[in-house]
């Protein structure tokens, strides 16, 4: 086979953006929002102060349309694989038959195997900035806490890590990396805060949840000293954080003189998708382009396809900020699914806002039909993706089937967000024809 410009498509050094983009600049209507709980009144910064820095919060409340990148953080992205290639996939393309072109950006290259990065490296710098020296998280699959662990270790700080208890016993070598990294890891619900303890007691055989997560790591936060918050998704500033990788796209694509017809991602918290997507959409918004952008999320946690768009809670024990997000309820308790990092009860309220109006087209996937997608990619791609990936592999593959039906040459891009090498405990239940939708 040939080797052509397109096949993979890179960029320089000096491309990496020095700057994040702020969606709330460009939507019509302005992003709802967060709440406090008590008085009902949006949240004044200092309502945020016990948890995050003050940086990071600016960043959340922010509606400027570019918000520069530190030096040291570019520095750091460069560190971990940044600039990232983006790729034709030409053996999916050959195998499926189909005259659709299929791209994708690889975020699974990093050291910590995710996109996850992007937002852990500037929040561990902000934190470092003024002073703080521990920082408490939650993850699911553990790709978020990964990245995390590595962020901290990156700027030497400690971190705790509260991960989800199905993820902490499917995913052993996630956990065993975090803590290689020098990262304490706890599987959720724990015995080791008081709301933690409190879930055991009602239900000792817990599968935990992102939410209870979340929960647990708010906790120790306020009642450690010198110690803040870390969020993965979800919030604002998490969005614009992962914004490096959309803008890499946007150059990428101009290159090879390229206009999508369709940008699809997987969505849980909402990071992935947004980082890849929001650059673009910002263009649709404007009216310079006409792509079509697509929300992959599991069958088995509809926030988007089935949930409300209302204000929500973002963890269980109800101590966030009330956000306006597309949400299944707080006490959502989703099946023990091996996308680990798709298993939130909500939606960004940003992806949230950009769904409600109608850049976004959601749809789901049930756990099986992901896993046949991770496998055919894997066998003509050589690439084994994460899990939550591969939702996003398959609706790109069914577009592009959709495609060869009609005889028509549409261009797909997809967000590999992670590889799926520390996720085998998954494959291994697919091959072997054990899995179901459930578990």
């Amino acid at each position: 086979m040939a080797i052509h410009a397109d096949d993979k498509v890179m960029l320089n050094v000096d491309d990496i953006p020095r700057k994040w983009y702020n969606i709330a600049a460009d939507l019509p209507v302005p992003i709802p929002p967060p709440l406090n709980p008590q008085t009902k009144e949006p949240a004044k910064p200092q309502d945020l102060e016990a948890i995050f820095p003050k940086a990071a919060i600016a960043q959340e409340m922010s509606t400027e349309r570019y918000i520069d990148i530190p030096e040291e953080v570019r520095d750091a992205y460069l560190v971990l694989g940044r600039p990232s290639p983006l790729q034709r996939a030409r053996r999916l393309e050959a195998f499926l038959k189909t005259p659709a072109k299929i791209f994708f950006k690889r975020e699974d290259l990093s050291p910590a195997g995710s996109h996850k990065p992007n937002s852990a490296i500037p929040q561990a710098y902000y934190n470092m900035k003024e002073g703080v020296e521990n920082l408490t998280t939650e993850t699911g699959a553990g790709q978020w806490g990964t990245a995390l662990a590595l962020s901290c270790a990156h700027f030497d700080m400690n971190c705790t890590v509260f991960m989800v208890r199905v993820s902490y016993d499917q995913k052993p070598f996630r956990r065993l990396i975090m803590e290689t990294y020098g990262s304490k890891v706890h599987a959720s619900p724990s015995s080791e805060t008081e709301y933690g303890r409190q879930v055991l007691k009602e239900r000792p055989d817990h599968p935990g949840t992102l939410g209870i997560a979340i929960s647990e790591a708010i906790e120790l936060c306020v009642k450690q000293p010198n110690t803040k918050y870390s969020l993965g998704s979800v919030l604002n500033h998490v969005m614009l954080h992962q914004t490096v990788i959309g803008q890499e796209v946007v150059q990428q694509l101009e290159q090879i003189d390229v206009t999508p017809d369709y940008m699809v991602a997987c969505v849980g918290g909402g990071s992935n998708f947004a980082g890849f997507t929001f650059p673009m959409i910002g263009q649709k918004i404007k009216g310079k382009i006409d792509t079509e952008f697509i929300a992959v999320e599991p069958c088995s946690v509809p926030s988007m396809t089935k949930g409300e768009n209302r204000y929500d809670y973002g963890d269980t024990a109800g101590m966030t900020p009330l956000l306006k997000m597309f949400t299944l309820g707080h006490d959502f308790v989703p099946s023990s699914i091996h996308a680990g990092g798709l298993r939130y009860h909500g939606m960004a309220p940003a992806v949230s806002a950009v769904a409600a109006q109608g850049y976004l087209k959601a749809i789901c996937y049930e756990q099986t039909q992901t896993f046949e997608a991770a496998v055919t990619f894997a066998k003509t791609e050589g690439i084994v993706p994460a899990p939550e990936s591969s939702h996003a592999i398959r609706a790109a593959m069914d577009l592009a089937l959709e495609a060869k039906k009609k005889n028509e040459e549409k261009t797909i891009v997809f967000n590999l967000s992670g590889h799926g090498l520390l996720d085998m405990g998954g494959y291994g239940k697919y091959l072997s024809g054990e899995m179901n939708n459930a578990h």
